[in-house]
């Protein structure tokens, strides 16, 4: 009776474990035996490291002919519940209706959602770039500013979080926003970030090149300031102070897909599933991966970041070590433990550091110049052929991958 194994996502960990099990089942010569099935709202892989740039074009490259290639089946869904008891899920049909499906192995790729907290007014009036459709809505927002009349608050950005899509995103505003607004108009990007310093995660290597680039790029710093309430004409502090603006991105964080908490097993503070080597979690039929995974890196007591840097190769195993389960050979154990980060900070500048502790190798134009080739070339799904799915998705080969 042939097997199934069902992934669901098509974000990096899911297409590439949809590639990577196809990988495995090929080599092995067994594809009669086992379906790959991918449940996703379309057959795209959006491009998420990328939304703070002003250009979205692109960001949504096709992977149908490339599922083709390797035999995977695409269903266009939703998934509303995982019955683990059942080995099955529940999900929504690209008509809205109900439908169930059955499987023998899940891999849970279903990733991570920009965390809101119950601050008054971010629902309502806070801007992101956490999904394609809001990066989209956020560009026209800032298109038609140049219709309004010209004020402070129509001038001022201020962006939520200085962590690292916060920092890319406040690098690139004061050029987004005078090539709407005019090149003499004058501009105010600021970043309100609750801690002490900005980049709170990214440690000391690269902070004072990233200050440094801000501060050139004219950009304040409110940093120790938590948000309090945000409206229509700007946002309130904590300590009680108001910033006048029409743009506010709120940018300060992810968790874990929703779908994570209805697997049964142990979980991060971030919801993410804790996972054995294999990326399996306990000794369930089901695997995690990419963001909704906490998985070890190291033998050092580093973990996965919610990064693209890590989904990639996230992907790879937990496709590999899947398909593994099904014809009855041995997982590789997933570890990632070159770390790397390459952070945009506006056109022709970036900062790329080596390492956990962020030793900074290059900056300025050079890391750009790298930032440039991750952007556009190496997080990119790969040709449609099997010989490059081949090439690509094996596990063993731990291809460095950059935090984009």
């Amino acid at each position: 009776m042939t097997k199934q194994i069902l992934i669901v996502g098509t974000g990096f960990a899911g297409m590439w474990s949809a590639l990577s099990a196809a990988r495995l089942r090929h080599l092995q010569n067994r594809q009669e035996e086992v379906e790959i099935t991918v449940i996703s709202p379309q057959p795209e892989l959006h491009i998420r490291p990328r939304l703070y740039e002003a250009d979205l074009s692109g960001m949504a490259p096709s992977l149908v002919d490339l599922f083709k290639a390797a035999g995977v089946r695409h269903l266009t869904g939703t998934v509303q519940q995982i019955h683990a008891q059942d080995h099955a899920v529940s999900y929504l049909d690209a008509d809205d209706k109900s439908q169930s499906f059955t499987y023998d192995k899940l891999i849970l790729a279903s990733g991570s959602t920009l965390f809101r907290p119950d601050i008054p007014g971010l629902k309502e009036y806070a801007f992101s770039v956490d999904q394609l459709s809001e990066a989209e809505e956020l560009q026209r927002h800032l298109q038609a500013l140049a219709t309004r009349p010209a004020s402070k608050a129509r001038n001022t950005v201020v962006v939520c979080g200085g962590g690292f899509t916060g920092i890319e995103t406040a690098a690139e505003m004061p050029a987004r926003l005078r090539a709407i607004l005019g090149q003499d108009t004058g501009i105010e990007v600021v970043v309100v970030e609750r801690a002490a310093e900005i980049g709170p995660d990214l440690g000391t290597g690269p902070r004072p090149v990233i200050e440094q680039s801000l501060q050139d790029k004219g950009v304040s710093l409110r940093l120790g300031h938590a948000v309090a309430a945000i409206d229509a004409s700007g946002v309130t502090t904590a300590s009680g102070e108001r910033i006048e603006s029409e743009t506010v991105i709120w940018t300060a964080g992810a968790r874990a897909s929703a779908l994570a908490a209805q697997v049964p097993g142990e979980r991060d503070a971030f919801g993410r599933l804790r996972v054995t080597p294999a990326l399996r979690v306990g000794a369930s039929d089901i695997y995690a991966t990419g963001d909704v995974a906490c998985a070890a890196a190291d033998d050092q007591g580093n973990h996965a970041l919610m990064s693209c840097q890590h989904a990639m190769n996230l992907g790879r195993s937990a496709g590999h070590n899947a398909m593994a389960d099904v014809l009855g050979l041995d997982a590789i154990p997933y570890d990632q433990q070159v770390y790397v980060t390459c952070l945009a900070l506006g056109t022709g500048d970036a900062v790329y550091t080596e390492g956990w502790d962020r030793q900074v190798r290059m900056a300025g134009a050079e890391a750009a110049a790298l930032k440039h080739n991750i952007n556009t070339l190496w997080i990119y799904p790969p040709k449609a052929e099997m010989a490059e799915v081949i090439a690509l998705a094996n596990p063993e080969n731990r291809p460095v991958q950059y935090m984009a």
